[in-house]
């Protein structure tokens, strides 16, 4: 019998391995791909945004409602401890202008490898290919069907997106607790483009606000042949999807004054795309935009420019989206991440019903729950047994 049970090998997963075994209890971490992390993995191929280095209460607003129950979590183990934590596994970490921490090799796979090593070294057994199966702790494996009977279980089997890096969210099925239906979040919109949008697919739009609701940021974002995608898309896609109309404004730098000034010029024998490219340095992509949404065109553009809206039928599907909304209810569990129905067991990371965007918010709340629940679960083992 090992103490410690932990089912899903993410950062969650990890972090309440690491917590428990140092400790000084046996762990046994299930995971039910071939290798670990591969989330973690992926979304560190184009740096891995560990976390976010700003004020605390603002870094917090990002969590919305579940902010007050995430508060202690992410005080115990917030950015700066996070980069403490990574620097100790032997990551030098940079900030980047924008607030966003890294490590400076930018991958996430040299900070893996350094934690896992670390793991092995306090004694944490890892097995993948374990798939658990629902009920009690029960597993399709590679050697046939096994069962585990831990003093302690920490769950930490991630949201339902990106089904073939892990998270399916199939645990919602069988798991006899109180759930929030799954929603996407952090995803792309479908939108039905005309045919002259296609030379434009691929294309980054800088130097953009969205808005949408009562959310504003200034990013970018990808004009994709599915739709729009891309960091800011995803800053908005919360208000979005909970129907929201979203606007642009094309030319931040510029009031609506300082446009009707521009477009009053004379514009002589230049085409109205020579024109505005002249007189506002509007890009084609930006102008391919006006044209798709912003038809029939009005006599005084400059209204439009900065608040053009976009039309669009809805999110990507779910499996698509970075991370997912919904889950399990954060009422359901005590203090201590432990499920009120089912002492003993605790639960953490993309699984628990929080939502935050991208920049380094997810990463930061998988990790702090699931310091919290592994914590929580080493001194349910101490009183208990």
């Amino acid at each position: 019998m090992t103490d410690a049970l932990i089912i899903g090998a993410g950062p969650a997963g990890l972090m309440a391995a690491d917590m428990l075994s140092s400790a000084g209890h046996s762990v046994v971490v299930a995971e039910a791909k071939p290798s670990v992390a591969r989330k973690l993995l992926m979304a560190g191929k184009s740096g891995l945004n560990l976390t976010k280095d700003e004020p605390f209460e603002a870094f917090l607003s990002h969590y919305h409602e579940a902010a007050p129950s995430l508060r202690p979590m992410l005080e115990a183990f917030g950015p700066k401890e996070i980069t403490t934590w990574a620097e100790g596994l032997g990551q030098d970490m940079f900030t980047g202008s924008s607030g966003r921490v890294f490590p400076k090799v930018m991958k996430a796979s040299p900070l893996l490898r350094a934690w896992l090593i670390h793991l092995s070294e306090q004694g944490v057994e890892i097995r993948t290919r374990w798939r658990w199966t629902g009920g009690s702790y029960r597993f399709d494996t590679p050697d046939g069907p096994q069962e585990i009977t831990p003093k302690v279980c920490v769950l930490a089997c991630g949201g339902a997106s990106w089904a073939r890096l892990g998270s399916d969210g199939a645990w919602a099925d069988w798991l006899n607790t109180s759930t929030a239906p799954f929603q996407p979040a952090n995803m792309g919109f479908e939108v039905n483009w005309s045919p002259h949008m296609a030379r434009h697919f691929g294309t980054p739009i800088k130097n953009v606000t969205l808005t949408a609701g009562g959310s504003s940021v200034r990013a970018e974002f990808v004009i994709s042949a599915r739709g729009l995608e891309g960091g800011g898309i995803y800053a908005v896609s919360r208000p979005m999807r909970d129907g929201a109309p979203l606007t642009l404004d094309l030319l931040p730098d510029m009031s609506l004054e300082d446009i009707r000034a521009r477009l009053s010029r004379p514009k002589g024998k230049m085409s109205r795309a020579n024109f505005l490219r002249k007189a506002l340095k509007l890009t084609p992509e930006k102008q391919a935009l006006l044209m798709e949404f912003g038809q029939p065109l009005p006599e005084d553009l400059a209204p439009l420019l900065k608040a053009l809206p976009v039309t669009h039928v809805g999110p990507r599907p779910m499996d698509e989206a970075i991370s997912t909304a919904g889950g399990l209810r954060l009422d359901a569990l005590d203090q201590n991440l432990m499920l009120k129905d089912t002492p003993g067991t605790f639960a953490a990371g993309e699984m628990l019903d929080w939502e935050a965007p991208t920049g380094g918010y997810l990463l930061t709340a998988c990790l702090a729950t699931g310091r919290w629940a592994g914590l929580g679960a080493a001194n349910w083992l101490s009183r208990n047994t």
